[in-house]
């Protein structure tokens, strides 16, 4: 929804990253980590957001922190606009983590409106009848959520033998990871 009424998908993560935690202070390659995005497109969009004012910096043991400019014109609006869009995934994490063992849940496919094998990639150990009948509860407007359910162990194993299928989704532009307590292994793993 958020990246139709904006221009560019890293301004959205951006944008997210600053508005959902509006007192912390984030360096490049530290953003660029943590979204999975290019040091140029970050760097781009960073200074976009300095020009309009809605992002300032400071230089902090030879680094350059961005933060945001909690005085900027429309930025209650914008931090309750991207509060309410990431609440609703955040209520579904919740909820599908409630049904059993969760390690890793990722949404791709309907969720960020592209073409995917699948919808939600979960890694753990859960009911599926039960998250079947969540999601056909919960998402009535999005019809057919088409789920993988992976174990830890095969989900690492698929990684370490970069897995096609594993690869492919885990580096989907776009995606939204809801839970991930597999952050050190994806790290090591993916590098």
């Amino acid at each position: 929804m958020l990246k139709q009424l904006f221009s560019s998908n890293a301004r959205v993560k951006l944008l997210k990253t600053f508005l959902l935690n509006p007192d912390e202070e984030f360096f490049i390659r530290e953003l660029t980590r943590k979204l999975s995005e290019q040091i140029n497109s970050i760097r781009r969009e960073l200074d976009n957001l300095k020009k309009i004012g809605l992002l300032k910096s400071r230089v902090r043991n030879r680094r350059k922190y961005y933060y945001i400019n909690k005085g900027f014109l429309i930025f209650n609006e914008l931090r309750d606009m991207f509060v309410k869009a990431s609440s609703n995934d955040e209520q579904m994490g919740r909820a599908i983590s409630k049904m059993g063992e969760v390690h890793f849940l990722l949404l791709t496919g309907k969720f960020v409106n592209k073409i995917s094998s699948i919808d939600l990639l979960l890694v753990g150990e859960v009911d599926k009848t039960k998250l079947q009948k969540y999601l056909d509860e919960t998402l009535k407007g999005k019809k057919d959520i088409k789920f993988t359910i992976i174990s830890k162990k095969d989900f690492l194993y698929r990684l370490e033998c970069n897995d096609k299928f594993v690869k492919e989704i885990l580096s989907g532009e776009g995606n939204i990871i809801l839970i991930n307590k597999l952050k050190k292994e994806l790290e090591r793993m993916v590098k």
